[in-house]
Parts: structure tokens; C-alpha cells; sequence
């Protein structure tokens, strides 16, 4: 969603559990997120962002339950990319050139504790380039084999796919 008329802002949150409690949390979230919700909170910086969610949902006020959450904000006139994730796996850039950068930054998950720390990272986000958000969900599955799939095993697929050769 644009933040304003040159800022767009991408995110992720994938709260704990299942059912009913888990769906309302994170439509909430979600709302807080796309309404801008979060006063003195900037919304540019995505540590600031995550801060402001962590206050907003402890666990405590929420049945126990919390999330991970990854937060980028894309300046369109430059391709710079400001990121921050909360428990949350690293997104990954596909640049059109083939190569792969993860977007991580050390981050406790949402609601988990008081005041965790978090880092804004930046990096430029090329035109052509791809970016994948996703959560655990993508390749924490069982394998042919038996055995779990892991993230790097899911960024060598993003590697090896046609679309990061386009």
C-alpha cells in the first residue's frame, strides 16, 4: 500500500496458532497496518513500525498469542529499499542480473517481550527486480524424502526458477 505519493510500503505478518483467535489478531494487525493506526509512529521507517505494532499487541492482551512480521517501505523515485522483520524470515530479492540478496534483520517476534530491538536494514531494489515476502508456511513442508523443507532449500528454488532468469 502507498504510504504517501512516493513511498510504497510492503508487509507480512503470520501470527502463532490457528482458528479463530490467530484469524482476529491478524486481521487487526492488518487494519492497524493499512489504516496507519499507530500514533507517533513513522511509518517510513520500519523500525519504527514494528515497535509501535510490538506496544500495541502484547501477547499478554491477546489470548498468549503473537506474530512475526516483516516490514519494508520502497522509495519509488530511487529503488532504495528500507526493511525490518520481526521473527520473521528474510524476504528475498531477485535482481534481473540473476543474483539473490535476503532482506533480513535480527528482530524478537511481535508482542513477544517489552521492548525488543529492531534494525532497520536498506538495500536498492533495482528496476526488473523481484521481491518475495512470504512466511515459514512456504517451505516448512514435507519433502519427497520425508525430511522438512528448509529456507535456504526455498531460496535455492527462487535461484534456480525461469522467472529470476527474465
Amino acid at each position: 500500500r502507498w504510504v504517501d505519493t512516493g513511498h510504497f510500503a510492503i508487509y507480512l505478518l503470520d501470527v502463532c496458532g490457528h482458528g479463530v483467535g490467530s484469524a482476529l489478531l491478524s486481521v487487526s494487525a492488518m487494519n492497524v497496518l493499512r489504516t496507519q493506526a499507530l500514533s507517533n509512529t513513522d511509518f517510513l521507517e520500519p523500525a519504527s513500525v514494528l515497535r509501535a505494532l510490538n506496544r500495541m499487541f502484547p501477547m499478554e492482551a491477546n489470548g498468549g498469542l503473537y506474530f512475526t512480521t516483516w516490514y519494508g517501505v520502497l522509495e519509488a523515485s530511487t529503488g532504495q529499499l528500507r526493511f525490518c522483520a520481526a521473527g520473521h524470515p528474510p524476504a528475498v530479492i531477485v535482481r534481473p542480473d540473476g543474483e539473490i540478496e535476503t532482506l533480513g534483520a535480527p528482530g524478537l517476534p511481535t508482542g513477544c517481550f517489552d521492548k525488543p530491538s529492531y534494525e532497520t536494514g536498506e538495500t536498492h531494489f533495482p528496476a526488473g527486480s523481484q521481491l518475495y515476502v512470504f512466511s515459514d508456511g512456504i517451505y516448512e513442508v514435507r519433502l519427497p524424502d520425508n525430511t522438512m523443507g528448509t529456507y535456504d532449500q526455498f531460496v535455492e528454488t527462487l535461484r534456480k526458477s525461469p522467472s529470476a532468469k527474465d
